[in-house]
């Protein structure tokens, strides 16, 4: 587990990106360029802090919430992220991971869909700026989905239910 990966930003605590108190770790790097988004200076690849992820896992077992994975992009980062949702679900957390990918496209990419599959739930697509809306649960935009991973995994796609 000597991997290390970028982090822009690791806010606690927080109710925005998931159900109940969830740690929020947000991953440098991102190609998708969404006009609007919320997080832009999480594009560059060299910003932020490098953490490994036992140093990840540390802060995760202090906070003892479950935890969000965002960005940038954290499946710009495959293997560190599926590596990472193993050692999250090994300690019985929770996650979550936000990508500017759609649900069609992981499934057609094995190291994608590796990278995700321990999560409970993706929020997939881009940010589109004309679709904003800020009355929708945990995503910006109407063309993001929360899908449901385990149901999902096969193809037909099923959204998360609160």
């Amino acid at each position: 587990m000597n991997d290390y990966i970028n982090i822009l930003d690791i806010i606690r605590g927080t109710t925005v990106d998931g159900p109940g108190f969830r740690t929020s770790i947000y991953f440098a790097g991102c190609r998708h360029d969404c006009p609007g988004c919320h997080n832009p200076e999480s594009w560059d690849f060299n910003a932020g802090t490098p953490y490994s992820i036992r140093q990840l896992m540390d802060i995760v077992e202090e906070e003892d919430f479950d935890v969000t994975l965002s960005g940038g992009d954290p499946l710009y980062h495959p293997e560190f992220t599926a590596k990472f949702i193993r050692c999250l679900k090994e300690n019985g957390r929770n996650v979550w991971v936000f990508t500017g990918f759609r649900w069609e496209e992981i499934l057609l990419f094995p190291r994608l869909l590796k990278a995700v599959e321990g999560a409970e739930v993706v929020v997939d697509s881009p940010f589109v700026e004309a679709l904003r809306d800020t009355d929708l649960l945990f995503r910006g935009s109407s063309n993001q989905r929360l899908i449901d991973v385990a149901r999902s995994i096969n193809g037909k796609i099923h959204l998360w239910e609160e």
